[in-house]
């Protein structure tokens, strides 16, 4: 019997297929004491267990490229983090099995982070799957992880772990639903990067039975489990028609009555650019540089390398624009080089621009570098730093910039409700300002995005999210400065046009949402999408403001 089930659609698209399940978990390993004599047998089986997982998931993340390179790469550190390997080796010492050590271990660093915070307690997930695929190497059992097909299917999990969400098979995996997450877990913005249909904190998906055919509408959230022969065929033309859109729009972002608006691709490194390109963006609007850095926690890249990574982006982008992130390290994002000690809430300490403040000569090596990479090109280089709380952040990031000689715009993410709220005093010492609503929404609403029964309030159309970036948006149009979107709220075609008609001057997204929001905004007037963006501040939920802003948008 046909049954409606509603969700978060977090990546476009329809799937209909057979629900396959994740593979089970790891059990928890049996609690026996070994002989004193085993000791050392039982750590190095230990420790060659720790560095083959941590071997598989950069190899993973090798094959994946780009946003899921950097994710793999920060659990493999996860695995071999020292800490927890001293307390690895001193559980075998007094007696555990090297499996029961690795499960007892895990399980004290798991509570700490769950502990620490909404925003560190979103790690666990990454967390207990590095450990189980530690745990059953040991065991000799399979990995648990994406089932063994030969027809394409509908992939259900209660979450879906970085390293089995960046090698899923597009070929296979017709998409996905998980009963946790939320639009922007990593799982979420992996599956908007590689295309695939996607709906995340659906209650009770993990009890969908193995073989029954649902359909997955990733941009409104719909699970239709046993569809009926009239809405598998609704559903089909839906996709169709949305395709045939798609295929008709070209060109740069603008509205149908001619107002531009540039559409930029978001990425993780050079290894992302061919998909920008393709996708037809017209530059990048944020260029996360992590990537550089996740090769070697203990010691931050060189300058050499660094102009390498920066000028093969640049290159690609000839009179474009790039507008690149300095590094954003701290709190979910820790290297040992740049470890500022324990902290009782990492999320609220020492993170982006507060860390690199405190390590200026890091600062003073990434903005020579990209000083040094856009030399001698046409592309049009702007550089902003990330958690700008005030002016004094701001001012401290432009002498930087000026210090090393840099020939760019210099910005400021607005990520905290306070550079919303002030955004005219920061443009008194940046060029522009650019808004990375999913930190936004998790700072202005207390709810980590990883946290999926927190989703109501990570959702973008909240309207005292929308407040906040009409007012920075004002702030920018009064003083004549540039506003982009670069979080994920701006790949939603309709929150796209209702952006727009905040004022934001540019939106940013993965590569694969560039076409829907150019093919929406296509079909919308100016003065259109700012009725719809004072209709969704007018509500009180993000329910609310999608109705009411959904309804102006298709002329009712």
């Amino acid at each position: 019997m046909e049954t409606t089930l509603r969700g978060v659609g977090v990546s476009h698209g329809v799937a209909i297929g057979q629900v396959r399940h994740m593979g089970t978990a790891v059990l928890e390993p049996p609690a026996r004491q070994i002989p004193e004599r085993d000791a050392p047998r039982e750590q190095n089986r230990a420790q060659q267990a720790v560095e083959a997982v941590a071997a598989d998931l950069v190899a993973r993340g090798n094959l994946a490229g780009g946003e899921a390179q950097a994710v793999l790469e920060a659990q493999a550190m996860m695995a071999q983090d020292p800490e927890l390997m001293a307390d690895v080796e001193r559980r075998i010492a007094v007696g555990s099995s090297a499996e029961r050590a690795i499960y007892d271990a895990f399980a004290a660093y798991r509570a700490l982070l769950a502990a620490a915070g909404d925003y560190l307690a979103g790690r666990v997930a990454d967390l207990d799957d590095v450990r189980n695929r530690i745990v059953a190497r040991l065991l000799g059992v399979p990995l648990p992880g994406v089932p063994d097909s030969d027809e394409p299917y509908v992939l259900i999990a209660r979450d879906l772990a970085p390293a089995d969400t960046a090698l899923l098979d597009p070929g296979l995996v017709l998409g996905f639903v998980t009963e946790e997450g939320g639009p922007t877990s990593h799982s979420a913005i992996l599956a908007r990067a590689m295309g695939v249909p996607a709906v995340v904190a659906l209650p009770g998906a993990a009890d969908l039975p193995t073989g029954v055919v649902v359909a997955v509408d990733g941009s409104t959230g719909e699970v239709v489990v046993e569809p009926s022969e009239e809405k598998r065929a609704a559903l089909e033309r839906a996709a169709r028609e949305r395709s045939a859109v798609l295929a008709a729009a070209s060109g740069p972002g603008a509205t149908s009555d001619g107002y531009l608006v540039p559409l930029l691709a978001n990425i993780g490194g050079p290894a992302d650019v061919s998909a920008a390109v393709e996708a037809g963006a017209e530059g990048v609007g944020l260029f996360r540089t992590e990537f550089l850095y996740l090769d070697d926690s203990k010691r931050a890249p060189s300058e050499e390398r660094q102009v390498e990574a920066y000028r093969q982006v640049l290159e690609a982008f000839p009179q474009g624009r790039v507008v690149v992130r300095v590094l954003d390290a701290g709190a979910d994002k820790p290297l040992e080089f740049l470890n500022h000690g324990d902290e009782p809430n990492p999320a609220l300490g020492v993170r982006g621009l507060r860390l690199l403040l405190d390590h200026p000569e890091v600062l003073r090596t990434q903005l020579r570098a990209l000083a040094r990479a856009v030399e001698g090109l046409p592309v049009h280089l702007e550089v902003m730093a990330p958690m700008v709380a005030d002016r004094a952040d701001a001012r401290a990031f432009a002498v930087a910039c000026r210090e090393a000689g840099l020939q760019a715009k210099f910005g400021a993410m607005v990520e905290v409700p306070s550079a919303a709220l002030r955004a005219r005093a920061l443009l008194k010492e940046v060029e522009f300002l650019s808004l990375g609503t999913n930190d936004l929404a998790q700072y202005t609403f207390a709810a980590d995005r990883q946290v999926g029964s927190l989703s109501r309030l990570q959702d973008p159309w909240q309207p005292a999210l929308l407040d906040l970036v009409a007012a920075s948006a004002e702030a920018a149009r009064e003083l004549g400065r540039a506003c982009g979107v670069c979080g994920e709220a701006a790949a939603d075609p309709a929150l796209a046009c209702v952006l727009t008609g905040l004022g934001v001057t540019s939106l940013s997204m993965a590569a694969q949402a560039i076409p829907f929001v150019r093919a929406t905004l296509a079909t919308h007037t100016l003065a259109q999408c700012q009725r719809a963006a004072a209709a969704a501040r007018a509500q009180d939920s993000a329910a609310q403001a999608r109705t009411a802003a959904m309804a102006v948008l298709s002329g009712e």
